[in-house]
């Protein structure tokens, strides 16, 4: 049930988390889900991605290019459009008001939150994953 909840809430804010990535400068599909993932948020699917991308690109938000790569298949590359920064803001603001309104309702109903794991404090996990893998093999 938990997840289900967590895939709503994503839901929900999605369009945002995904042009705030970019902010950084243009990237493709495959690195916008990680980007998402290190900032704590799961792994995003292609199949959740991929239509919000393309909705943002029809609202002008996103501008996309594919480019055809040396090895392995072409790549479409996304960029945040002027309006896509100005939406940010201005959306983005409205979603930490939000923000800081639930989090001030359950901090009064006495609900403490653990904090979250930031991408570095998973390495040492990661590296464990990745040393097992190499003895395995």
């Amino acid at each position: 049930m938990m997840s289900d909840r967590r895939a709503s809430w994503l839901k929900g804010v999605l369009d945002l988390l995904v042009l705030a990535s970019l902010t950084a400068g243009e990237n493709y599909g495959y690195e916008i889900v990680k980007d998402l993932a290190e900032s704590g948020l799961g792994q995003i699917k292609g199949g959740t991605l991929y239509p919000v991308l393309n909705r943002l690109e029809e609202a002008g938000l996103v501008a996309a290019e594919f480019r055809v790569t040396e090895r392995g298949p072409g790549r479409r590359y996304y960029q945040l459009t002027d309006l896509g920064r100005q939406t940010l803001a201005e959306q983005g603001g409205l979603w930490l008001s939000f923000d800081e309104s639930v989090r001030a309702a359950l901090v009064r109903g006495g609900v403490e939150a653990p904090r979250p794991a930031t991408s570095r404090e998973q390495e040492p996990e990661r590296k464990d994953e990745r040393e097992r893998e190499g003895e395995l093999r």
